[in-house]
């Protein structure tokens, strides 16, 4: 028994677990930060609610959607709980709803340059050892570029992502209202959307280009 342990543990593919967890670990990062954000520029402009249900925190338990997550592994791209907001609060509800989506793509980008800053420090002042090459090799080749990805991703402007209530906002109030009834179907079409397969050429290019530049201005 003890034979058969030690060849199914000798079999066991370490360094693909390792990036499978390692890759977890990012994903989770990227979205706690993405949702606390929406939460603390919400709670800025005047909305406590984000506040009152525990959600301005980085821990990811209180913003998983499993779904979500299966997905980002599955599709390339997926979602965490919807930040509470209630444009009630807001003197200006379309202008804070789309500063509030704001945050989230924006809070990425910032997390992205902040890895790759680290990998910078690390390449630059700490001593060669295992530790720090993985740690370097986490910054700057799974949270930044997974991070720029959900950025760009929630940039589009189709419901229920970011970027649609960034141009809501621009439209008139009747058409406001019909444009963001359309949320809820909005994600079965995204489902369907990735796994056909359209459109993730052009979001891939955008993401390489947002992580080249971010390389070359740090770098």
């Amino acid at each position: 028994m003890l034979g058969y342990l030690q060849n199914l543990f000798e079999a066991l593919d370490l360094t693909s677990l390792q990036d499978a967890l390692l890759r977890t670990a990012a994903i989770l990062l990227c979205l706690s930060v993405h949702e606390t954000c929406h939460g603390l520029a919400a709670l800025a402009l005047g909305d406590p609610t984000a506040k009152a249900r525990h959600r301005l925190s980085l821990n990811p338990l209180r913003h998983i959607d499993w779904l979500g997550l299966a997905m980002m592994f599955a599709a390339g791209f997926g979602w965490a709980k919807p930040v509470p907001v209630d444009p009630r609060y807001f003197k200006n509800p379309k202008g804070g709803m789309a500063v509030t989506a704001l945050a989230g793509p924006a809070s990425n980008l910032v997390l992205a340059v902040l890895a790759m800053a680290a990998s910078r420090a690390i390449y630059l002042w700490a001593p060669y050892s295992p530790f720090w090459a993985a740690t370097f090799d986490f910054c700057l080749y799974t949270v930044a570029p997974l991070s720029i990805g959900l950025g760009v991703f929630n940039l589009l402007p189709f419901p229920p992502l970011d970027g649609s209530k960034v141009a809501a906002a621009l439209l008139p109030d009747r058409l406001y209202v019909q444009w963001m009834r359309y949320e809820r179907y909005g994600m079965v079409i995204l489902l369907a959307v990735a796994f056909l397969g359209w459109g993730g050429g052009v979001i891939n290019r955008a993401v390489m280009w947002v992580y080249r530049l971010l390389f070359n201005l740090i770098y």
